[in-house]
C-alpha cells in the first residue's frame, strides 16, 4: 500500500490567506500544562513558516480569559482570533462539544465582516476544530484540510492505568470529519494506515507530512552551563521527562523504572527531572507524582520544574543525559525531536510516530511495551555506559536535522494544492471581488446566525 508522501519541495501555488482552527487550545498558550502540548507548537510553528512564505494566517481559538484580546497580531502575517464560546474558565476538552455552535458562529461572523473570498482554505486541528471546519468549508466554498493529531480509537486501544477512555461522541465526530475533509494530513505512515483501517479513508486523500523542530533554537550547547542554570550537579546522570503530567504520557513509569537503579547504584548519582504540569485526567491528582516519588523512596533524587518557555526548554534538553518519552500513544513526539536536536539521546516507547522520531540504536533507544522491568533494564544500560550515551548523542543531532518546520510547510503547501484540485474550488485563481466558489446553492447567513441557520448551512454538502 502507498500513501501520498510529501518529502521534498517543489513549485507549489500558495494560498493568500488560510483560516487555521484550533478550538480547544491556543498556540499562544504555554505547552506542558492544561490542554497545551505538541499541537500548540505545531500550529504556531507552521503558521510562522507559512507567513514567511507570504501566506497570511488567521488562527481561531477559544478565549479562555476575560482579558484575552479579541484579535492579537501575534507575529508578522499571523493573527490570532480569540472567539468567545462558553465560560472563560473551568472547561476542558470534554466540555467543549457543547460550545461548538457558539464557536462556529464566532468564526462565521469574523469571515462575514470581510470582503468576499477572504479565505482560500481552512486547516483544522483536532476533531473539535474539524466539526467547525466542515461547516465553514460549506459556507465559504473553500477546501478543508484536517489534521487529527490523535485518534480516539487508537488512544482507547492502549489506555494507561487510571486514564479515561475517549467518549463515543468523539469517535463519531472523527469519522464525520474524516469523511468530510478534502484532505487529511498525518504525521507518519503508521497514522495513515490507522485512518484507512479505522475510518475508511481512501489512500489518495492522505498526505504524510512529518512535523519538525525549531532547528535554530534547539541546538547542542554547554551541558555544564545548562546545569548551572537549572541548579543541577555536573556529576549527576540526569533522566528527564518533559510534557503534560497525565497517565497517557506515563511520567510515573520513569519514576518506577528509575527507583531500583537509584537504590542499587548510588554511585551513578541518578537524577530524575520532571518538567511539566498536570493535564487531562492528571488534573484529578495534581500531586500524584510527588506522592509516588515519596512512596518509592526517591524524593531526594527527583526534581520537579514547571513548564518552560522554548528559550528555557533548550537548557533543560542540554542539561539532560537522556530524555525519556514513555507515552502510551504519540502521533509523532515533538519532545523527542527537540531533545535530539539539542544533542540529547532519547529513550522512548515504541508506539505511534516515536519509531520515526527516534532512530533506534542511532539517536536513542525504543522500548517495547510499558513493563517496569523492561524500562529499568534499558535505563540500566544507558546510565552505566557514558560512551554509549555519547555515541547516541552524536547520532541524535544528525537524526533530528531531518525534521524542520520548513520541510513540514513544504508538505502542507503541497497538501493544500492537492485539496484545491480535489475540491474543485478554484483555489488561488479567483478574484478577491468575485467571492468563493460554492459546492451548491449559496446559503445566506446573518452576522449573528442562529443555531437553526448554522445547522441548515452545515447540511448542504451531502
Amino acid at each position: 500500500m502507498s500513501y501520498v508522501r510529501i518529502d521534498s519541495p517543489r513549485r507549489i501555488r500558495t494560498p493568500r490567506r488560510v483560516a487555521v482552527l484550533s478550538v480547544h487550545t491556543s498556540p499562544l498558550a504555554q505547552p506542558g500544562t492544561g490542554d497545551a502540548g505538541g499541537m500548540n507548537v505545531y500550529v504556531w510553528q507552521t503558521s510562522l513558516e507559512l507567513a514567511r512564505r507570504g501566506v497570511e494566517v488567521e488562527i481561531f481559538t477559544r478565549a479562555t480569559a476575560s482579558s484575552d484580546e479579541p484579535v492579537v497580531d501575534a507575529a508578522p502575517g499571523v493573527r490570532v482570533r480569540n472567539v468567545v464560546a462558553g465560560p472563560f474558565e473551568g472547561l476542558d476538552k470534554r466540555d467543549l462539544p457543547a460550545q461548538l455552535c457558539s464557536f462556529a458562529a464566532g468564526v462565521l461572523r469574523a469571515e462575514a465582516r470581510q470582503e468576499p473570498g477572504y479565505f482560500d482554505l481552512i486547516h483544522s486541528h483536532y476533531w473539535l476544530s474539524g466539526q467547525v471546519g466542515w461547516l465553514a468549508r460549506d459556507r465559504w466554498g473553500v477546501p478543508l484540510v484536517h489534521t487529527a493529531h490523535t485518534l480516539a480509537a487508537v488512544k482507547n486501544s492502549a489506555l494507561a492505568v487510571g486514564d479515561t477512555a475517549e467518549p463515543p461522541a468523539r469517535v463519531i465526530g472523527e469519522q464525520q470529519v474524516s469523511d468530510e475533509a478534502d484532505r487529511l494530513i498525518v504525521n507518519t505512515d503508521v497514522e495513515a494506515r490507522q485512518l484507512e483501517r479505522l475510518h475508511g479513508v481512501a489512500r489518495g486523500r492522505i498526505d504524510v507530512v512529518h512535523p519538525g523542530a525549531d532547528l535554530r533554537r534547539y541546538t547542542p550547547g554547554s551541558r555544564s552551563a545548562a546545569r548551572a542554570a537549572l541548579g543541577l550537579a555536573d556529576d549527576e546522570v540526569v533522566l528527564t521527562f518533559v510534557g503534560r503530567i497525565q497517565p497517557l504520557k506515563a511520567p510515573d513509569l520513569l519514576l518506577r523504572a528509575a527507583a531500583p537503579l537509584i537504590a542499587a547504584h548510588p554511585e551513578r548519582r541518578i537524577r530524575v527531572l520532571v518538567v511539566g504540569g498536570p493535564s487531562g485526567s492528571g488534573l484529578d491528582r495534581p500531586d500524584a507524582l510527588i506522592g509516588l516519588a515519596r512512596d518509592l523512596g526517591i524524593t531526594d533524587s527527583v526534581t520537579f520544574l514547571p513548564p518552560r518557555a522554548p528559550d528555557d526548554l533548550v537548557q533543560v534538553y542540554r542539561a539532560s543525559d537522556l530524555v525519556v518519552v514513555p507515552s502510551y500513544n504519540e502521533s509523532f513526539g515533538l519532545v523527542a525531536v527537540e531533545a535530539q536536536a539539542a544533542g540529547t539521546p532519547v529513550l522512548a516507547a515504541d508506539v505511534g510516530g516515536l519509531s520515526v522520531a527516534v532512530a533506534d540504536g542511532v539517536s536513542g533507544r525504543l522500548v517495547q511495551g510499558h513493563d517496569d522491568a523492561a524500562w529499568t533494564a534499558a535505563l540500566a544500560d544507558l546510565t552505566a555506559d557514558r560512551n554509549l550515551r555519547d555515541r547516541l548523542a552524536a547520532g541524535a543531532a544528525a537524526h533530528a536535522a531531518r525534521f524542520s518546520w520548513a520541510g513540514t510547510v513544504d508538505g502542507l503547501l503541497a497538501g493544500y494544492e492537492a485539496a484545491a484540485r480535489q475540491s474543485g474550488s478554484g483555489l488561488y485563481l479567483r478574484s478577491r471581488s468575485t467571492g468563493p466558489a460554492r459546492r451548491g446553492p449559496a446559503r445566506s447567513l446573518s452576522l449573528d446566525p442562529t443555531p437553526d441557520e448554522l445547522s441548515l448551512a452545515a447540511g448542504g454538502r451531502r
